[in-house]
């Protein structure tokens, strides 16, 4: 039974840190752990589970983020090639390769140091603010930030500038001369993008209504029963006209995933008919396909002679035997146009990955890919670190 697990985080260090595990909490090796280090609690991927004990001792681990592996067998291998190819730390690969901090809370807290508490028991006219020129509004800020944090416990960053009136240039001073201690934390939050909808309880009553409340009645009928909630702020009716329906059972608020839209995503029109040589090139393609192992195809043809149409040809025949298939583009700037001709191929089953996507809209489509809803991914490189 494994005691220790091996966790590369996302410092420029290149090596793993061992950690204690909890009691019945093992996490899967490529999954991924919160685990105290310095001042700060990272997230990092477990790389190995075993019981030698390190020539110190280890920090238990906080928390286990993930039950099954969020990195396959072939991604770690992968990963480890790139750290050794590029001479990069492992944990920075790792990062780069996990679209995934829309799951990570961030916070930095503030907490008063030995220096500081010294500071604050000799007084003001022994502290270095004077020495160093600073304002007597700053130095006032300063003794007020540690009056604040005296009782040992640290405060999150915002609470302590409200309370204080300090700035983050203060506080940043103040930690330069050693005054306050800084600790950040990575911890899991729900990363899933959601939309309230307003929806018709069946066999409701009504009692006698008001026209506003009956034009929003009448908005959900005819929407098939539900609504986005900021659908039906358009009406410009006020606010309360919702709440008096939910309060009368009438209509419940439900929270839904968004929707994600391929932007200039077209209508899906009839597949295209291949001309003699590209049905040629599709058939090397598909028999390359269908062979053991790894092959490779290159595709020569000028521009409008059609390479696109076999590429889409090729991916479908990819899909209709139950794998995935990846397009890769040059530049961010023609994602937009080649998504919305998979769109317009493939419709749902397509799934973006790039670098301009918000953090939650890259978790997302990062999971539509694990979970097997999207099977044709169109991105930039770093499309090819989605998972399998």
């Amino acid at each position: 039974m494994a005691i220790f697990c091996d966790v590369v985080l996302p410092v420029p260090l290149d090596r793993a840190f061992t950690y204690k595990l909890k009691e019945n909490n093992d996490p899967p090796v490529g999954g991924r752990v919160v685990v105290p280090f310095r001042n700060e609690k990272l997230i990092g991927v477990v790389t190995r589970l075993h019981d030698e004990a390190p020539p110190v001792e280890a920090r238990l681990i906080e928390a286990v983020l993930d039950q099954e592996p969020i990195l396959n067998a072939e991604l770690m291998e992968l990963a480890a090639w790139i750290a050794q190819y590029y001479l990069a730390p492992l944990g920075e690969v790792l990062r780069s390769m996990l679209p995934l901090m829309a799951e990570v809370r961030r916070s930095t807290s503030y907490r008063i140091s030995e220096t500081g508490l010294t500071i604050l028991v000799d007084g003001a006219e022994q502290g270095s603010s004077r020495r160093s020129r600073r304002s007597a509004d700053d130095q006032d800020i300063e003794y007020t930030v540690l009056n604040y944090l005296s009782d040992g416990q640290p405060a999150k960053s915002g609470t302590l500038r409200h309370a204080t009136g300090a700035t983050s240039e203060l506080l940043t001073n103040m930690l330069r001369k050693k005054w306050l201690l800084r600790e950040t934390e990575a911890a899991p939050r729900d990363a899933r993008r959601l939309v309230r909808h307003a929806v018709l309880v069946a066999d409701a009553r009504p009692p006698k209504l008001n026209d506003n409340q009956l034009a929003i009645l009448a908005e959900l009928a005819g929407a098939g029963g539900s609504l986005p909630v900021p659908v039906l702020r358009r009406l410009d009716l006020p606010p309360t006209t919702l709440q008096t329906l939910v309060k009368r059972g009438l209509v419940t608020i439900e929270e839904r995933p968004a929707a994600f839209h391929l932007s200039s995503a077209a209508q899906r029109t009839a597949p295209h008919v291949l001309n003699h040589a590209q049905q040629a090139a599709l058939a090397h393609m598909e028999a390359t396909l269908d062979g053991q192992g790894f092959g490779a195809c290159l595709l020569h043809g000028v521009t409008g002679s059609g390479k696109t149409a076999v590429y889409l040809a090729a991916m479908e025949h990819a899909r209709l035997a139950g794998r995935s298939a990846i397009l890769l583009v040059p530049e961010i700037g023609l994602t937009p146009a080649m998504a919305a001709q998979l769109h317009t191929a493939f419709g749902g089953s397509v799934a973006l990955l790039h670098s301009a996507l918000t953090p939650d809209e890259r978790a997302e489509q990062w999971y539509r890919i694990r979970r097997g809803e999207a099977r044709i991914v169109v991105g930039t490189r770093s499309a090819i670190f989605a998972p399998g």
